[in-house]
């Protein structure tokens, strides 16, 4: 059967505009890599050879060394709490399903709909009152603010597709709220929390407009040193730490992918299992 041309030609359209974003999205990370490897003094491409003498900067000065502690600390911490609160969240209006439940839960979404510099500001101002501005738990606090709406998201997907009779199932058979949720509930929705931890930490990890705000010397991050780093001199170390870190985000993401599979293999086991 001879295809209609008109189709063929508006497909190639659309997988030649789709192609074209996306190059416009990754071309510049990629740019980053060959930068990171250069054998200048400044940000440029390498000229006579390639070099990872701005990689043993990074490990030899302390000022990243410290600076990249302290955005593990703060997104390790802020991870921590928004998964907490986001799961207790998500599974929380799952369990009710009612009006209220859709009003929380738009609620807790409105950090992502308010601009990251309003949020800044308002910190800002609510911190210097609680006497918490440029401390670890402050930090912690506004990333965790952050990133508990992206749980909630990951979270209550994984629970739209969640079997309600094994909850039932362990009710019946005796088991109190807490023990469902612990061994139950939790362990069907691992993939989406999987999810949510990712974004918290990469969010947290990355975040750079709160941070100037309600930071100063004491707590110093990773992504402020880079931002003071472009101000002073353009470092090229910016590059070799950038270049890291897509590598490790990238890490991350296919770790994730791996557990999502794993998940859906087996639960496609236990049906097989149970229809046989």
């Amino acid at each position: 059967m001879k295809k209609d041309p008109r189709v063929v030609f508006g497909r190639c359209m659309m997988l030649g505009l789709a192609w074209t974003v996306l190059a416009f999205l990754v071309v510049p990370m990629a740019i980053v890599v060959p930068v990171s490897f250069t054998d200048q003094y400044f940000l440029s491409l390498p000229k006579e050879g390639l070099s990872l003498q701005h990689y043993a900067a990074f490990f030899e000065k302390d000022i990243w060394i410290s600076a990249t502690l302290d955005s593990l600390i703060v997104a390790i911490a802020s991870t921590i709490c928004a998964l907490f609160l986001g799961t207790l969240c998500a599974i929380g209006c799952w369990r009710l399903a009612s009006n209220r439940a859709e009003m929380v839960r738009t609620f807790m979404l409105t950090p992502i709909i308010v601009p990251t510099i309003v949020q800044a500001l308002a910190m800002y101002r609510f911190w210097i009152d609680l006497g918490i501005m440029d401390t670890y738990f402050g930090l912690i606090l506004a990333h965790t603010l952050i990133a508990v709406p992206y749980v909630v998201v990951t979270v209550s997907s994984s629970l739209a597709n969640f079997d309600v009779r094994l909850e039932q199932a362990s009710r019946n058979l005796g088991g109190s709220t807490s023990q469902t949720i612990r061994w139950v509930i939790v362990p069907s929705i691992m993939p989406g929390i999987l999810s949510g931890a990712l974004f918290a930490f990469t969010i947290s990890f990355d975040e750079i407009v709160v941070a100037l705000f309600i930071t100063s010397r004491n707590v110093y991050t990773l992504p402020k040193r880079i931002w003071d780093g472009i101000q002073d001199h353009l470092d090229p170390t910016i590059a070799s730490i950038a270049t890291m870190l897509i590598a490790i985000t990238l890490a991350l993401l296919l770790t994730e992918l791996w557990a999502r599979q794993r998940q859906r293999a087996k639960r496609t086991a236990r049906i097989d299992i149970g229809g046989e």
